[in-house]
């Protein structure tokens, strides 16, 4: 076991990518249900403990990142900086999705027929995303008979309140605040001991993923899955290297030191999930200081998805419309456009993006029936879909505290060492 943890986290990845895919392929082609079972049973409890810790991680989060503003210089013109730039690099990222979508026409080459097809899954309206900001209680968390559930944006927005309040309240707020930021170090820790079983983790999603994803289920949207990849390619390899070179940064160095967050969004399909990885290789490796990469990386959590909320939703738009027959004009995509950078943080971090889907599509006027087609093959796009989220999560704050001149070159241009070493980050 101690030779097992000496091996580096991005290697342990990596072997369990590759031993989750050859398990898949058995599960697959074999008389092995048992195996598809146990690949996928391992998978769910894995994205389960990561979920479980994702209402208290938020909360507290939020709350004690908000109140270190007040540690910061210029802490106002930090947030409007990183808020501006994650709606540049949204537009950017739609601006792709759309541009592909037209040469492609990802639609008219699937092999699908919306005859039949049905959706009665949770609505995206714009409606529902004003009244779903207000939460039915403290938290926004519910139970039903189908368990308990809650709202990420809710508790965003919860969470605000509190930390402007604590700020407000100056030194009175002190003690509350160092409740909170005892509580929060727990569920770093908690979260830690999760995110360390991310290799056994891989495995199960990956295999599970293999075993139920094949080739027959892929090749009727063939086009469209190559666009999302090939998509979330551009913005993640083209796009962010050109803006950390603009910045006078190396694009190897950051990706070397963000690579272990994004491979944790790949095969965790989390942002929220993987938010403590990527705060500290955001401050440890690309040497953003803690005091601001505390306010902007779990910002960027819940609100910074280009990979869900802008190539995405851009692409299905366009190919729901063209399976239906419907034609968009130029209107049409400047509201794809906007969607996706005013209703991102609809998708609130969680695995999944059907909320942006049909949020975009009941925008547009299109059928939500047409959720149900592309449902089928969404955990594998939402791969790369949440990696691209989290490099973007990763880029902002590194990009923004290089302008502010914040930034710690030192430990940018520094080699790399294993995150998982030592205690997790605090905030």
């Amino acid at each position: 076991m101690k030779s097992l943890l000496r091996v580096p986290f991005w290697a342990q990845i990596v072997l369990a990518l590759v031993l989750g895919v050859a398990l898949g392929l058995v599960a697959r082609t074999g008389d092995v249900s048992w195996l598809a079972t146990t690949l996928d049973t391992v998978g769910s409890i894995f994205v389960g403990l990561l979920q479980a810790l994702v209402p208290p991680l938020v909360f507290a989060a939020i709350i004690v990142s908000i109140a270190n503003l007040r540690e910061v210089t210029n802490a106002a013109r930090l947030a409007a900086q990183t808020l501006l730039w994650f709606m540049i690099t949204s537009l950017i990222a739609v601006a792709i999705g759309i541009t592909l979508g037209l040469l492609t026409n990802p639609g008219r080459s699937a092999d699908v027929t919306p005859e039949g097809a049905s959706y009665d899954g949770g609505s995206g309206s714009w409606l529902d995303f004003l009244t779903g900001l207000v939460p039915s209680n403290f938290l926004g968390i519910s139970a039903d008979e189908g368990g308990v559930s809650f709202s990420v944006l809710q508790i965003v927005v919860v969470a605000l309140a509190i930390g402007a309040a604590a700020l407000k309240a100056g030194d009175k707020a002190e003690p509350f605040l160092g409740v909170m930021r005892s509580f929060l170090s727990i569920v770093q820790q908690l979260l830690w001991w999760i995110i360390r079983l991310a290799p056994i983790g891989t495995l199960g999603l990956i295999g599970s993923a293999v075993a139920s994803y094949g080739w027959d289920l892929l090749a009727p949207l063939a086009v469209f899955t190559i666009d999302v990849y090939v998509g979330c390619a551009l913005v993640m390899f083209v796009v962010y290297p050109v803006l950390i070179r603009l910045h006078g940064l190396s694009p190897a160095k950051y990706f070397s030191g963000a690579w272990p967050a994004i491979q944790l969004g790949f095969v965790s399909r989390s942002s929220v999930g993987t938010m403590p990885l990527t705060q500290r290789v955001t401050t440890r490796n690309l040497g953003v200081p803690e005091e601001y990469a505390s306010f902007a990386v779990p910002f960027g959590a819940t609100t910074k998805m280009d990979g869900c909320a802008a190539i995405y939703p851009a692409l299905a738009a366009i190919t729901v419309a063209q399976i239906f027959g419907i034609d968009l004009g130029v209107q049409d995509y400047l509201l794809i456009a906007f969607v996706s950078v005013i209703g991102s943080a609809a998708t609130a971090g969680l695995t999944g993006a059907v909320v942006m889907l049909t949020l975009t599509l009941s925008t547009l006027g299109l059928p939500i029936e047409g959720v149900a087609l592309l449902l089928a093959i969404d955990p594998v796009l939402d791969m790369m879909r949440t990696a691209t989220n989290v490099a973007g999560q990763a880029l902002v704050p590194t990009i923004v505290a290089q302008r502010e001149g914040i930034l710690d070159r030192e430990k940018y241009d520094a080699p790399r060492e294993d995150v998982l070493g030592g205690e997790p980050a605090t905030v």
